[in-house]
């Protein structure tokens, strides 16, 4: 305390001394300092001021905030995207032309409502005329002065009266005998052309001034829905009542809670509001209010739609209010509906989010996970994906269908394995084509490996390397839908979900396409290793929050991508798509039934002849039961290595194995064959033996015992295998 005291005395200034001498004139004096104070000598305990503190600054300059600042497009998206022009102008075109054929073919119910009503409308002319040169519109103020027994006023009105019907009296008498002439002269001279444009022209005029005000002459057309136009009042009040008290607050204050930082436009079949919200406010917070805002804007929750923009921060929100629920927009076409062709390597449509824009899907170098409820579009969204496959002849399909009602046999006329079923036969075949598919990843793997780089630079499966025919590099896509009942099995679930999980992390290069489709999204019939790596997700209906983050990745539901707020039923064939588009984005999508599904397959067909692509299933190398692949690996290799050969190279092995079936093991080495004897549990080791020189050398090899012992297992529990 003692030395705080003497550091605020040294802050003081110092008394002046008593002194006799009068005190200098004012002009005189030094101006006394009281902004900065006396600065201590460093040998004294006070402490010194080292650093002054910079001058705030006041932001960027205007040239920098012009600079900046997001110029809005010239022209309007659905002007750039030349689907959407097309569409928007096909639509313009049926609207007109319906309205034109409406009319047209009403248009005799329109001259007789003109004829008849023609009467009605010549008296109101007739008595309008009389009214007029009787002023009889004057008769109420007449009338009012009368009662109010106000004389100077009735009396002045009277002669106002009487000078006006004088007046006009005389103008009436003047023109009745001119218009009776002209009359005269119409009727019985005028070209008999003129006379029925006048009359045609009379008779309409009549019958729309006898026209009752609550039956118009025409029909309407179109029936449009009254919809009222969204306002940013409207958006301010909606939003201070869902909950959030920073929007709230602000509100109420009536401070800048909400800035919008565009006009509210017209964006499609509704209206766009760009805002900034609160600070702290996140665009996740308000998503997680939705049923809240749809019932502030009274609207129906299927119309509005908030979702953040990508190319700015987390609280900047695009709020889409609809002009009607995405659910009673109908049935979605798809695009390629009646496409002859089209090349996989581009994206598949798949269908239209909110505001009317297409999706689309990429298939190579991605694997798409679907998820959902019973009964909500599931299985619709897969076959489009197949469907968008299969028109392409490239495109070697395998299609595993483990419900058995047969949703996808119209494309087993073009599948290259196909099963549909839900017994444990079925159950194996889709586990057999896995432990195929790995198998092939591997012999993909090693391919590539070889290719030129000026051929194969990225090291994975291009357009140009897919249509060599040779390399046998072209995509192939697998759908294993209602995958739940092969992961889950008590026999070959866990196999299967190591191989799909290995086919994940290594095809997606190598044009290996996995589609998997699940109902029941949990641990146990959807292995995680499955759920983490793939990169296309699209989710519908679920039930809660566990079942969400398991289709469309950890912290969705968190981040306000929840697809537990679609209705049962009522949006079955909404859902959240991810990975496709910078952002989670809702999608309707398009939905084929069996007899568009099976036109779309018959072309796909005649494509497939045409080119030679058909094999396997659709030229009947399979039987129709499907029971497994034509060969085993295991038995293979049992083959070419006799019981007495107790240890060999897998080198050798592989040697063997492409000489028995070329057309399989072509191109395998010695570590394709380490590989793939890993999922049966037989190891390899290192086998001394002779090269074909007769040097001695020790390789990586397999010991005929352990082989021995897998078949023995095997042919006492086959469903083990």
């Amino acid at each position: 305390m003692v030395d705080l005291d003497k550091a605020r005395a040294a802050r003081s200034e110092p008394a002046e001394p008593a002194t006799d001498r009068p005190p200098a004139p004012a002009e005189d004096r030094e101006p006394k300092q009281t902004t900065t104070p006396d600065v201590p000598k460093p040998d004294e305990k006070d402490p010194v001021l080292v650093d002054r503190p910079a001058p705030v600054s006041s932001g960027p300059g205007l040239l920098d905030r012009v600079r900046d600042s997001k110029r809005q497009d010239v022209c309007p998206g659905w002007m750039k995207s030349r689907a959407e022009f097309t569409d928007a102008a096909a639509w313009l075109a049926g609207h007109v032309g319906h309205t034109l054929a409406f009319h047209t073919v009403r248009s005799p119910l329109y001259a007789a409502r003109l004829v008849g009503r023609s009467p009605a409308g010549a008296a109101r002319v007739i008595g309008g005329r009389m009214r007029w040169v009787a002023d009889i519109e004057s008769e109420p103020l007449r009338q009012a002065a009368a009662r109010a027994e106000n004389a100077e006023e009735y009396l002045k009105l009277t002669r106002q009266r009487d000078r006006r019907v004088r007046w006009r009296g005389t103008v009436a008498a003047v023109s009745f005998p001119l218009l009776l002439a002209l009359t005269l002269y119409l009727v019985f001279g005028a070209p008999v052309w003129l006379q029925l444009a006048l009359l045609a022209t009379a008779v309409c005029w009549c019958g729309v001034l006898g026209a009752p005000a609550d039956k118009p002459l025409s029909s309407r057309a179109v029936i449009k829905p009254e919809v009222q136009k969204l306002t940013s009042d409207m958006v301010v009040k909606a939003m201070a009542s869902i909950g959030i008290g920073q929007i709230a607050s602000a509100v109420a204050k009536g401070l800048d809670g909400i800035k919008f930082v565009a006009p509210i436009t017209r964006e499609g079949p509704g209206w766009r509001a760009d805002i900034d919200l609160p600070l702290g406010v996140t665009v996740g917070d308000v998503a997680d209010r939705r049923a809240r805002l749809a019932s502030g804007l009274r609207r129906p929750l299927g119309c509005v739609w908030p979702e953040a923009d990508p190319n700015e921060h987390e609280g900047r929100l695009i709020l889409w209010v609809g002009d009607r629920d995405l659910s009673k927009t109908g049935i979605v076409k798809w695009q390629l509906a009646s496409a002859r062709r089209h090349d996989v390597f581009k994206r598949v449509p798949f269908g239209l989010d909110p505001r009317g824009r297409a999706q689309s899907v990429p298939l190579i170098q991605h694997n798409v996970l679907v998820g959902s409820q019973p009964g909500q579009g599931k299985t619709a969204s897969v076959r489009v994906l197949a469907c968008g496959a299969a028109l392409d002849p490239t495109v070697e399909l395998w299609l595993h269908e483990n419900k058995g009602t047969g949703d996808l046999d119209s494309l087993a006329c073009v599948s290259h394995r196909f099963v549909s079923g839900i017994d444990d036969e079925s159950i194996k075949y889709a586990a057999d084509s896995l432990k195929l598919l790995r198998e092939e990843v591997m012999r993909r793997a090693a391919a590539i490996k070889k290719l030129p780089r000026d051929v194969c630079p990225d090291k994975r499966i291009t357009r140009e390397i897919a249509n060599k025919r040779s390399l046998k590099l072209w995509p192939l896509l697998a759908v294993f839908d209602e995958c739940q009942n092969l992961f889950a099995h008590s026999v070959y679930g866990k196999q299967a979900g190591e191989d799909a999980e290995f086919i994940i992390k290594l095809g997606r290069a190598l044009g290996v396409i996995l589609v998997l489709a699940t109902q029941r999204p949990d641990k146990d019939s959807l292995p995680t290793g499955i759920s983490g790596n793939v990169s296309i997700r699209f989710c519908l209906r679920v039930a809660g929050q566990v079942e969400n983050d398991m289709i469309l990745g950890t912290s969705a539901y968190k981040n306000g991508v929840r697809a537990t707020a679609f209705r049962p039923e009522i949006d079955a064939g909404n859902g959240y798509l991810a990975g496709a588009a910078p952002l989670p984005v809702v999608v309707r999508t398009a939905y084929l039934d069996d007899p568009a599904t099976n036109a779309i397959a018959q072309r796909a067909l005649a494509l497939r002849k045409a080119e030679g692509t058909l094999s396997g299933f659709a030229l009947g190398e399979e039987s129709e039961t499907a029971a497994g692949p034509s060969y085993d690996l295991i038995a293979d290799i049992a083959a070419v290595v006799p019981a007495t050969e107790e240890r060999v190279w897998n080198e050798r092995i592989a040697a063997r194995l492409a000489e028995l079936r070329p057309e399989v093991y072509a191109g395998w080495k010695g570590e394709n064959v380490t590989s793939a004897l890993k999922p049966y549990g037989i190891k390899t080791t290192g086998v001394a033996g002779t090269t074909d020189e007769g040097a001695r050398t020790t390789r990586r090899g397999i010991v005929r015992a352990d082989l021995s012992k897998k078949i023995a297992e095997r042919d006492e529990n086959p469903g083990a295998a």
